[in-house]
Protein backbone atom coordinates (compact mmCIF):
# COMPACT_ATOMS: atom_id res chain seq x y z
CA UNK A 1 0.00 0.00 0.00
CA UNK A 2 0.99 3.52 -1.08
CA UNK A 3 1.56 6.01 2.08
CA UNK A 4 -0.45 8.53 -0.59
CA UNK A 5 -3.37 6.37 -1.29
CA UNK A 6 -5.73 7.18 1.03
CA UNK A 7 -7.11 4.33 3.15
CA UNK A 8 -10.62 6.11 3.66
CA UNK A 9 -12.46 8.58 1.75
CA UNK A 10 -16.08 9.78 1.87
CA UNK A 11 -17.69 12.53 1.05
CA UNK A 12 -21.07 14.09 2.38
CA UNK A 13 -23.30 14.53 0.00
CA UNK A 14 -26.88 16.48 0.32
CA UNK A 15 -29.84 14.40 0.18
CA UNK A 16 -32.01 13.41 -2.79
CA UNK A 17 -34.94 15.66 -0.98
CA UNK A 18 -32.42 18.78 -0.92
CA UNK A 19 -32.47 18.57 -4.39
CA UNK A 20 -35.75 18.22 -5.23
CA UNK A 21 -35.78 21.18 -2.85
CA UNK A 22 -34.08 23.15 -5.57
CA UNK A 23 -36.00 22.10 -8.61
CA UNK A 24 -39.15 23.87 -6.42
CA UNK A 25 -36.65 26.92 -6.13
CA UNK A 26 -35.97 26.85 -9.27
CA UNK A 27 -39.72 26.94 -10.39
CA UNK A 28 -40.23 29.65 -7.96
CA UNK A 29 -37.64 31.84 -9.69
CA UNK A 30 -39.53 31.71 -12.92
CA UNK A 31 -42.82 32.13 -10.84
CA UNK A 32 -42.06 35.14 -9.72
CA UNK A 33 -40.83 36.50 -12.93
CA UNK A 34 -43.63 34.91 -15.18
CA UNK A 35 -45.65 38.42 -15.07
CA UNK A 36 -42.18 40.42 -16.76
CA UNK A 37 -42.90 37.56 -19.91
CA UNK A 38 -41.20 34.48 -20.95
CA UNK A 39 -37.72 35.53 -21.37
CA UNK A 40 -37.41 36.92 -17.89
CA UNK A 41 -39.41 33.88 -16.64
CA UNK A 42 -36.84 31.31 -17.96
CA UNK A 43 -33.98 33.53 -16.44
CA UNK A 44 -35.53 33.38 -13.58
CA UNK A 45 -35.65 29.95 -13.53
CA UNK A 46 -31.76 29.72 -14.62
CA UNK A 47 -30.58 31.95 -11.75
CA UNK A 48 -32.67 30.70 -9.04
CA UNK A 49 -31.56 26.89 -10.07
CA UNK A 50 -27.90 27.91 -10.20
CA UNK A 51 -27.93 29.88 -6.87
CA UNK A 52 -29.73 27.03 -5.18
CA UNK A 53 -27.67 24.17 -6.64
CA UNK A 54 -24.74 25.99 -5.87
CA UNK A 55 -25.44 26.30 -2.13
CA UNK A 56 -26.45 22.68 -2.02
CA UNK A 57 -23.45 21.54 -3.67
CA UNK A 58 -21.00 23.40 -1.66
CA UNK A 59 -22.54 22.08 1.60
CA UNK A 60 -22.87 18.73 0.44
CA UNK A 61 -18.96 18.62 -0.77
CA UNK A 62 -17.46 17.67 2.71
CA UNK A 63 -15.36 14.94 2.71
CA UNK A 64 -13.43 12.94 4.83
CA UNK A 65 -10.34 11.25 4.47
CA UNK A 66 -7.66 9.50 5.99
CA UNK A 67 -4.50 10.20 4.01
CA UNK A 68 -0.70 10.03 4.21
CA UNK A 69 -0.77 9.68 7.89
CA UNK A 70 -3.02 12.88 8.63
CA UNK A 71 -7.34 12.69 9.36
CA UNK A 72 -8.44 15.70 6.99
CA UNK A 73 -11.95 16.26 6.99
CA UNK A 74 -13.30 19.54 5.91
CA UNK A 75 -10.65 22.04 5.90
CA UNK A 76 -9.32 20.67 8.99
CA UNK A 77 -5.76 17.95 8.78
CA UNK A 78 -5.03 16.42 11.78
CA UNK A 79 -1.97 13.87 12.47
CA UNK A 80 -3.47 10.33 13.24
CA UNK A 81 -0.26 10.77 16.01
CA UNK A 82 -2.38 13.60 17.50
CA UNK A 83 -5.56 11.34 17.92
CA UNK A 84 -6.83 9.07 20.28
CA UNK A 85 -9.08 6.31 19.99
CA UNK A 86 -12.11 6.42 17.40
CA UNK A 87 -15.60 6.10 19.36
CA UNK A 88 -17.92 5.03 16.95
CA UNK A 89 -21.19 6.53 17.59
CA UNK A 90 -24.92 5.00 16.70
CA UNK A 91 -27.67 7.63 15.75
CA UNK A 92 -28.96 7.87 19.14
CA UNK A 93 -25.70 8.78 21.05
CA UNK A 94 -23.97 11.19 17.51
CA UNK A 95 -27.80 12.83 18.56
CA UNK A 96 -26.67 13.54 22.10
CA UNK A 97 -23.17 14.46 20.99
CA UNK A 98 -24.47 16.76 18.86
CA UNK A 99 -26.46 18.46 21.83
CA UNK A 100 -26.19 18.55 25.08
CA UNK A 101 -23.09 16.41 25.54
CA UNK A 102 -21.16 18.81 22.75
CA UNK A 103 -18.37 20.34 24.24
CA UNK A 104 -17.75 24.24 22.44
CA UNK A 105 -14.36 23.37 22.17
CA UNK A 106 -14.46 20.52 19.65
CA UNK A 107 -13.92 20.66 15.98
CA UNK A 108 -17.26 19.57 14.94
CA UNK A 109 -17.75 18.71 10.54
CA UNK A 110 -21.70 17.11 11.48
CA UNK A 111 -24.32 17.06 8.78
CA UNK A 112 -27.94 16.83 10.34
CA UNK A 113 -28.53 14.33 7.27
CA UNK A 114 -26.20 11.63 8.05
CA UNK A 115 -27.41 9.83 11.65
CA UNK A 116 -24.47 8.38 12.44
CA UNK A 117 -20.85 10.08 13.55
CA UNK A 118 -17.57 9.00 15.19
CA UNK A 119 -15.66 11.09 17.67
CA UNK A 120 -11.72 11.18 18.23
CA UNK A 121 -10.37 12.27 21.03
CA UNK A 122 -7.36 15.08 20.28
CA UNK A 123 -3.69 13.40 22.48
CA UNK A 124 -1.91 16.08 21.66
CA UNK A 125 -1.55 18.34 24.99
CA UNK A 126 -0.86 21.91 23.15
CA UNK A 127 -4.05 22.01 21.20
CA UNK A 128 -7.18 23.01 23.57
CA UNK A 129 -9.08 21.09 21.22
CA UNK A 130 -10.77 17.98 23.01
CA UNK A 131 -12.25 15.84 20.24
CA UNK A 132 -13.41 15.74 16.64
CA UNK A 133 -16.60 14.62 16.05
CA UNK A 134 -17.26 13.70 12.16
CA UNK A 135 -20.68 12.54 10.76
CA UNK A 136 -20.55 9.70 8.54
CA UNK A 137 -22.15 6.84 6.85
CA UNK A 138 -20.00 4.33 7.57
CA UNK A 139 -18.58 4.79 11.14
CA UNK A 140 -16.77 1.33 11.27
CA UNK A 141 -14.48 2.10 8.52
CA UNK A 142 -13.47 5.15 9.74
CA UNK A 143 -12.28 3.67 12.88
CA UNK A 144 -11.04 0.70 11.39
CA UNK A 145 -8.71 2.91 9.00
CA UNK A 146 -7.69 5.52 11.62
CA UNK A 147 -6.42 2.21 13.72
CA UNK A 148 -4.97 0.65 10.18
CA UNK A 149 -2.99 4.02 10.20
CA UNK A 150 -1.51 4.25 13.70
CA UNK A 151 -0.60 0.25 13.83
CA UNK A 152 1.77 1.47 10.57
Amino acid sequence: MQPSAPQYAERLTAPRSWWAVTALVALSGGLILLPLGTLPMLGGVIAAGALASALVSSYGSARIRVVAGSLVAGDARIPVSALGEAEVLDAEEARAWRLHKADPRAFMLLRSYVPTAVRIEITDPEDPTPYVYLSTRDPQALAAALTAVRAV
